[in-house]
């Protein structure tokens, strides 16, 4: 197929460009932003850096019940037990009080991490091209513009052969239920479709985070699997408690993926962690 397609999620020089905006946050959800923003600086202290929020929230894609808060939180030092459990509290506090999210999560990282040269083009990338300031100085001034290149590409979802064995540890650890098989089916799903849409991003030169676009995408380029990742994609919005969904994707899918991916991009740098 043609290697030239319409310019997406790029800015005139082809850049990358940030997705989200404080001033998308779709009405419903502008309670539970502020309440996190309120929040923050009481349970962090002078440790907080700065903070972001990112997903569906900040693009203004937002599902009143469905879609949950989604924090990134830089703190000035490597977060420690009790910074975890914090946040933790904090999500649960969240998602109690407004019934418009399901779920409130934070990441936590030093802002020496993020800024580092191991990963200014995984979570540093993910910072200035994906996440929304909320508090603080934004980390983005810091780090480069970015291309929808195969650096990028391997350094944000190369590990994909290194996370198999851990989903099967997984899957065969979860409670032999529907309930408990969904929220599996939907990290999994949308890793996929992400790790598919990357692996193609370079030569279709853009950026998208709809999973649908990023089914869609893959499929010009694979059209052999496409219909595996279209799934996935639906799975990724609507998960299902299919057993054998999560079984073709640590038997069949997933190994195809990395390999492929291992094959055009290389593998990512090994992290610490």
């Amino acid at each position: 197929m043609s290697d030239t397609p319409p310019r997406t999620g790029l800015d005139a020089r082809g850049h990358l460009v940030r997705e989200g905006s404080l001033t998308r946050v779709q009405p419903a959800f502008r309670p539970v932003v502020a309440a996190a923003r309120d929040r923050l600086p009481a349970l962090f202290g002078a440790c907080l850096h700065s903070a972001y929020l990112y997903g569906s929230i900040p693009r203004g894609t937002a599902r009143v019940g469905r879609s949950d808060l989604d924090l990134l939180v830089a703190l000035r030092e490597e977060p420690t037990d009790a910074d975890r459990a914090a946040a933790d509290t904090l999500g649960a506090a969240l998602d109690r009080e407004f019934p418009q999210i399901d779920g409130a999560g934070t990441l936590l990282y030093g802002r020496e991490r993020l800024l580092s040269d191991l990963e200014r083009y995984d979570l540093g990338w993910f910072v200035a091209c994906l996440c929304t300031p909320l508090l603080g100085d934004d980390l983005a001034a810091r780090l480069p513009r970015y291309r929808p290149d195969s650096l990028l590409a391997r350094e944000t979802n190369g590990d994909l052969g290194r996370l198999l064995p851990r989903w099967r540890e997984r899957i065969a650890g979860a409670e032999d239920t529907e309930e408990a098989r969904r929220p599996l089916v939907r990290f999994m799903s949308r890793h996929l479709v992400r790790t598919g849409f990357t692996l193609v991003m370079p030569r279709w030169r853009g950026w998208t985070s709809d999973l649908r676009e990023m089914a869609g995408v893959f499929a010009g380029y694979y059209p052999r699997r496409a219909a595996q990742l279209r799934t996935a994609a639906e799975y990724g919005y609507e998960p299902v408690g299919d057993p054998d969904v999560l079984r073709s994707y640590v038997d069949d899918l997933g190994p195809w993926l990395a390999d492929e991916y291992a094959r055009v991009h290389g593998v990512k740098a090994p992290r610490p962690d």
